[in-house]
């Protein structure tokens, strides 16, 4: 059983490392043009989907309190079983992007992904279910941001919890049910040290 809990606790970890937010060199929010984003969208599959999941929110500046507008949200994710699936392109199938409107609101319709592998860990081991975001505001660099994961996830264990919410975590969604579709809702503080000088 302390074996279990062990690696249980290692894959926590191992997750939250990869959750800490950076800069991004290659933007994924370069492919999509700002005056072609709305405050919503909807990510490829979204219809077939068992686990619907809408999400909202409203992003800030980095007071916490101004609404930012025009600020670009870049999603991707694994499908329902936890494999990455790429295009012709090399670009992730599951991915879509908005443009958050004059009140800082936004909405994503998507759905509950699978655990994937986490990289570079042998023996392999399944991460915890992950929805990636990159965020892009008029006047700053693209930067990684806390991913959306999920309070119900087998690996989301009390001390994974505490241990993330010590490090500031924001990505942490509690979904709940409304009619068939998942909901849940996130608020997103812009980062002003990714402001371009």
């Amino acid at each position: 059983m302390k074996t279990l809990k062990l690696l249980v606790l290692v894959a926590c970890i191992l997750s939250a490392v990869a959750l800490s937010a950076q800069n991004v060199e290659i933007s994924p929010t370069s492919e999509f043009a700002l005056d072609q984003l709305d405050s919503e969208a909807t990510i490829t599959d979204y219809d077939s989907q068992d686990q619907k999941l809408k999400i909202t929110g409203t992003v800030f500046k980095s007071d916490g309190v101004t609404p930012a507008k025009d600020v670009i949200i870049y999603i991707d994710q694994a499908n329902a079983d936890g494999e990455y699936i790429y295009e012709e392109n090399d670009k992730i199938k599951h991915r879509t992007a908005i443009k958050t409107d004059a009140n800082g609101n936004y909405t994503f319709y998507t759905f509950v992904p699978g655990s994937a592998y986490i990289p570079m860990t042998y023996p392999k081991r399944l991460g915890m279910k992950t929805i990636n975001m990159v965020v892009k505001a008029p006047g700053t660099l693209a930067y990684d941001y806390d991913p959306y994961v999920f309070a119900d996830d087998p690996l989301m264990t009390k001390r994974c919890l505490k241990r993330l919410k010590k490090k500031h975590y924001t990505g942490i969604l509690i979904p709940e049910l409304n009619g068939d579709i998942l909901e849940a809702h996130r608020n997103i503080v812009l980062d002003v040290s990714y402001a371009m000088k």
